[in-house]
């Protein structure tokens, strides 16, 4: 049976980019138990794409008539797309050199989205816009990938890449843009991890006042 779109809301997005949320995406990615896989195949990657703005409900429907093995080959360029990225943006986020070998891949992820997108003209005559589209692309069981790897490409060749930050908790560290007025922000999410660190903070300090019994 072919791949249909899982219902969303199916994932925490709230790095402020899809393309972090993307990376989020691999959950527990440092946890000592191993990474979990949130996009278990390719209907929660529609569920993903329709969640993040990306890609409409109708859509996905449509796409979740993929036969299984392209749908399959298409998540692992996701995926391909998602690790390279992780690489890349930890990497900077460290203030560590960009591996080159991850950024061809980034590259050619970018290269290819934008060779399938079609030039056209929005509006009535006298009245519109030329605009990108993927047109008779549209389509495609690929548009997901390419619509992540364009917002990638947007992020990455941008002044926001320099916004880009990691969870400040060490079980953790999702990726999220920092768009705080002093980029004094430490957590994707105060009511998860900043809550959490803050409960563990409190515990410790009680505990360090709390007489030992002899």
């Amino acid at each position: 049976m072919p791949p249909q779109p899982h219902p969303s809301p199916a994932f925490q997005l709230c790095a402020g980019h899809a393309a972090l949320d993307l990376v989020n995406s691999l959950d527990d990615r440092f946890a000592a138990p191993g990474p979990a896989e949130r996009l278990t195949d390719y209907g929660a990657l529609l569920g993903f794409a329709v969640q993040a703005g990306l890609l409409d409900a109708r859509r996905a429907r449509q796409l979740g008539r993929t036969a299984p093995a392209v749908a399959e080959r298409v998540l692992r360029a996701v995926r391909e797309l998602r690790e390279a990225l992780a690489a890349t943006l930890y990497a900077h986020v460290g203030g560590r050199a960009m591996p080159a070998a991850d950024l061809r891949v980034l590259e050619r992820h970018f290269g290819s989205a934008a060779q399938h997108r079609e030039l056209r003209w929005r509006g009535s005559r006298g009245r519109g816009s030329l605009g990108w589209d993927f047109g008779r692309c549209a389509q495609r069981p690929e548009l997901p990938l390419w619509l992540l790897a364009l917002s990638a490409a947007d992020l990455m060749t941008s002044e926001s890449l320099a916004r880009v930050s990691s969870c400040g908790a060490d079980s953790c560290r999702w990726l999220f843009l920092d768009t705080s007025r002093n980029h004094t922000r430490r957590w994707c999410d105060m009511r998860v991890c900043g809550n959490r660190m803050k409960a563990r903070r409190f515990q410790a300090r009680h505990e360090a006042h709390v007489p030992h019994r002899q």
